[in-house]
C-alpha cells in the first residue's frame, strides 16, 4: 500500500516536534506520537557489553531506563534493527505503565509508538491494531489533562487513527479502516485549529488519508466514492511537484475503472500516468510498473487493434525493469511471464518458449532450483510443447516440473495433481507412439523379409 509502508529515519512517534509532518499514513516520518520520555532526550548510550555496564543499567532509576531505552530504540530503528527496536519499545510501554499508571498520556503515547513500529517495521497489522486500540482507549481518559497536554493528546490521537486505519486496511478489516481514516480527517481539522500543524503538512496528511480511503472504498465496492477521493487527490497534486504520487493516484483510478468494466477510461488514466512518468522519471521503477499495467489492460481488451500497443508496452516495461531493477529482479520476471502469456494468446508459441528457456538459468540463480518460479516456467514450456505435439520433450519437461511441485507443495496439492495428470497422459501417449513405431518397424521388417526370397527365386529362374 503506497504511502502506508514508507520508511524514514525519523523517530517512530517522536515528540520533539508537536507539529506533524507526515509523508505517509502511519509512517515513521510522521512524527505524531510524542515520546514517553523527556522532551529533550539525550543521545542514546551504547555501553559495551560488559558485566559492569549491565550492572550499571540494572541500577538505573526507571526514569533513566525509560530515557535510555527510548534513545536506543531510535538508534536501532535508524540501523534497521527492527526486532531489537520493537523489544525496546515494548520495554518502554512497561516502564511507562510502572511510572505513570494505566490511564496516562505517556502510556498512550508509548502504545501508539509501538503500534506504529509493529506496522511500519514488521508489517504486523494485528499487533498494530491491538496497540493503537489500547492507545485510543487511554486517550479517552485523558480529558482532565492540562491545557499544555491538550495539543499532545490531539497529535497522538491523529497518529493512532492513522496507524489503526493503515493496519485495518492491511488486514482487510475495511469498516474499521474507514472509521479510522474518517476520524483522522476530523482530528486533523481540530489539530489545524489548534495551530499544531502548518498548511503544507496538513495537505500532505489530507492526501494520504484521501488516497487510503479511495482504496478502502474500492475494496468495499463503492467505486463512486473511491473515484471522488482520487479526484480530490489529483487536484491537490496538480501543482505540487510530486509526479510519483500523481502517477500512483492515476493508477488507482485506472484500477477502479477496470473493476467497473470501463476499460477505455482505465486506459485513459494509465496513459496519463505513463506520460507523467516518462516526462519526469523514465528510468525509475514507477515508469516500468505503469508500462506493465498499461500492457496488461490493453492485452485484456476485446479489440484486436490493442495487441500491437500491448506488445510495445510489454517490451518497454521489460527494458525499464532491466535498467532500473536489473534483469534478475522478481518484478522483471513477473512482467516477462505476463508477456509470454500474451505471446501465447497471439499465437507466438515459439518466441514464448524461447524467452522462457532463456530465463531458466537466471531464475534458478535468483530463486533456486526448487522454486515455484522455476516450476511455473517448466510448466509453461511443457504446455506449449504438448500443444505442438512434441510429446517426448513435453513429458521430460513436465516430469521435471512435477518433481519440483511435489517437493514444494506435496503430492496432494491441486497444482501437483494437475501436473501429475498431464504427465500420466503424456506417458501413455508416448508409450502408444513408441509401440506404434516398434510395430511399424516390425511390419516393415517382415515385409522386407517376405519380399526378399521372391526376388531371389526370380533371379535364379532367370539364370
Amino acid at each position: 500500500m503506497a504511502g502506508v509502508h514508507a520508511e524514514s529515519r525519523t523517530r517512530v512517534g517522536s515528540s520533539e516536534r508537536p507539529a506533524r509532518s507526515p509523508e505517509s499514513v502511519g509512517s515513521p516520518s510522521s512524527g505524531v506520537t510524542a515520546s514517553p520520555c523527556s522532551s529533550e532526550p539525550q543521545s542514546p548510550l551504547l555501553p559495551a557489553q560488559t558485566r559492569g555496564a549491565r550492572e550499571e543499567f540494572i541500577m538505573m532509576a526507571p526514569e533513566e531506563k525509560l530515557q535510555y531505552l527510548d534513545g536506543r530504540a531510535q538508534a536501532r530503528q535508524d540501523n534497521q534493527e527492527s526486532d531489537a527496536c520493537i523489544q525496546d519499545l515494548v520495554r518502554c510501554v512497561a516502564l511507562c505503565r510502572l511510572l505513570y499508571g494505566d490511564a496516562h498520556l505517556k502510556l498512550a503515547q508509548a502504545h501508539a509508538r509501538l503500534a506504529k513500529a509493529y506496522f511500519q517495521l514488521k508489517g504486523w497489522g494485528l499487533q498494530a491494531q491491538q496497540h493503537s486500540a489500547l492507545a485510543r482507549e487511554m486517550l479517552a481518559l485523558c480529558s482532565s489533562c492540562t491545557s499544555e497536554d491538550e495539543l499532545q493528546v490531539v497529535v497522538c490521537l491523529l497518529d493512532v487513527h492513522l496507524t489503526h486505519g493503515g493496519a485495518s486496511l492491511h488486514t482487510a478489516t475495511l469498516e474499521e479502516a474507514e472509521f479510522s481514516f474518517l476520524e483522522a480527517e476530523r482530528v486533523l481539522g481540530e489539530l489545524h485549529q489548534l495551530c499544531g500543524i502548518n498548511q503544507e503538512e496538513k495537505r500532505k496528511t489530507e492526501l494520504e488519508i484521501s488516497t487510503c480511503l479511495s482504496r478502502v472504498y474500492r475494496s468495499l465496492n463503492r467505486p463512486e466514492e473511491a473515484l471522488s477521493r482520487c479526484e480530490k487527490s489529483v487536484l491537490w497534486l496538480k501543482d505540487g511537484g510530486k509526479p510519483e504520487k500523481t502517477c500512483c493516484v492515476y493508477r488507482d483510478m485506472a484500477a477502479i475503472e477496470q473493476d467497473r468494466g470501463h476499460l477505455d477510461k482505465a486506459i485513459e488514466h494509465l496513459t496519463e500516468a505513463h506520460a507523467i512518468a516518462m516526462s519526469h522519471c523514465p528510468e525509475e521503477p514507477e515508469g516500468a510498473q505503469i508500462s506493465h499495467s498499461l500492457a496488461l489492460i490493453l492485452s485484456s481488451a476485446a479489440e484486436p487493434h490493442h495487441n500491437d500497443s500491448a506488445g510495445c508496452y510489454f517490451e518497454e516495461s521489460l527494458s525499464a525493469y532491466a535498467n532500473s531493477a536489473g534483469p534478475e529482479d522478481p518484478a522483471f520476471f513477473t512482467a516477462q511471464s505476463d508477456f509470454c502469456r500474451f505471446l501465447l494468446r497471439c499465437g507466438q508459441q515459439e518466441r514464448c518458449v524461447e524467452i522462457q528457456k532463456a530465463s531458466l538459468a537466471k531464475k534458478r540463480a535468483t530463486f533456486g532450483d526448487l522454486s515455484a518460479e522455476v516450476a511455473d516456467t517448466l510448466l509453461l514450456i511443457g504446455s506449449v510443447e504438448m500443444s505442438e505435439g512434441r510429446l517426448k520433450p513435453a513429458h521430460r519437461t513436465m516430469s521435471k516440473c512435477l518433481e519440483i511441485q511435489s517437493l514444494l507443495y506435496g503430492p496432494r496439492h491441486k497444482k501437483t495433481k494437475a501436473t501429475q495428470k498431464a504427465v500420466d497422459i503424456l506417458a501413455r501417449c508416448v508409450m502408444v507412439v513408441e509401440r506404434q513405431q516398434r510395430q511399424g518397424r516390425r511390419e516393415t521388417k517382415r515385409h522386407t523379409l517376405a519380399v526378399q526370397p521372391c526376388n531371389d527365386k526370380d533371379e535364379n529362374s532367370d539364370v
